[in-house]
């Protein structure tokens, strides 16, 4: 016969090893702050619909905060820490932000309200999930129920975000193997690079497309002429590198497919944009014209795409914290 200690001490063991497989399992979820911060999602829309008065590319900044804080060490808003003297190389310093991740003074007034209202309870991370949605429905795309239940990171990963976000001078090869390593697939990497259907880009970022493609002295032949001519007094040879360029010349401040029809015109501002089309056999061209061809199916890709994206490690249960400012830990 088992003891009546031998019982109990099966049953502890057996209810640790569940709360470690929970712990280690645990998901997010849409409902995670509904009995203790239910007003969450309005009071970020809020904040940003200000923003937006008086900076129209705000909502495309802080969807590529989220993009970039997700694809270094996953969605912790690592992103966000600025540099601390001796733990910390801010990620902000790296090359695919420094001088153009924007939209952190929104964030931290978001955290700022948020905090306000439901003090020490939601993360930096989720902000970051939050504000993308709200960025995007507010511009005419498509709502999702955003997955939450994150914490942030204690830590940031300079060196990562150097080698781990794609880059607009990437070829299709490159950026495919760097979605890949985060679990997004190709209909992910189409869909998720129809986000630059609207904001700006920095003419550094494209001018060896308009003069010197590959060192050949010409311009990208990918590029439509008339369009070349545009994008070259926009970015003049020797002008700045930091003036800006619509990525969508169509509609520059509203979301919808315009971005891919650009393509299939050879409009794509970016080479790791016009790669989707223009790279010979590429499993991209067909997702390209479906999206060019049926706005619905862009946005419902979009949306799920943004979910899964919003899903790559995330730091959850006791991992992590809740900053309480979201520029360092606490």
């Amino acid at each position: 016969m088992v003891s009546f200690s031998s019982s109990l001490a099966v049953v502890f063991i057996l209810v640790a090893v569940f709360v470690v497989l929970h712990e280690s399992n645990a998901q997010l979820n849409a409902t995670f702050y509904a009995t203790t911060c239910s007003n969450v999602s309005n009071i970020a829309r809020a904040v940003i619909q200000q923003a937006l008065q008086s900076d129209p590319r705000i909502a495309a900044s802080l969807i590529r905060l989220h993009f970039h804080d997700c694809f270094v060490n996953g969605c912790d808003a690592s992103i966000l820490l600025d540099n601390n003297g001796t733990t910390i190389q801010s990620e902000k310093d790296a090359a695919p932000n420094t001088n153009s991740a924007r939209g952190f003074s929104v964030v931290d007034n978001i955290k700022t309200a948020v905090e306000n209202s439901c003090p020490a309870l939601v993360s930096c991370a989720d902000i970051l999930a939050i504000a993308a949605e709200a960025s995007v429905s507010l511009s005419g795309g498509p709502s999702w129920n955003v997955l939450l239940g994150r914490r942030d990171s204690r830590t940031a990963n300079q060196a990562g975000a150097n080698t781990s976000i794609p880059t607009p001078f990437e070829g299709l090869s490159s950026i495919s193997a760097k979605f890949s390593a985060v679990g997004l697939n190709t209909n992910d990497l189409v869909a998720l690079s129809g986000a630059h259907t609207f904001g700006r880009a920095q003419c550094g970022l494209f001018i060896n497309r308009l003069y010197n493609f590959n060192g050949t002295g010409n311009p990208d032949p990918t590029l439509n002429s008339t369009y070349l001519t545009t994008l070259r007094q926009t970015c003049p040879q020797n002008g700045s590198g930091t003036t800006l360029a619509n990525l969508d010349p169509t509609t520059s401040d509203a979301f919808d497919n315009n971005y891919f029809s650009n393509l299939q015109n050879n409009r794509g501002l970016l080479l790791s944009d016009q790669e989707l089309f223009s790279t010979n056999g590429a499993a991209t061209i067909s997702i390209v014209n479906t999206f060019a061809s049926n706005q619905t199916a862009f946005f419902q890709s979009f949306a799920q795409s943004m979910i899964n994206m919003a899903n790559i490690s995330p730091l959850t249960g006791t991992n992590g914290e809740i900053r309480s400012d979201c520029k360092k830990v606490n």
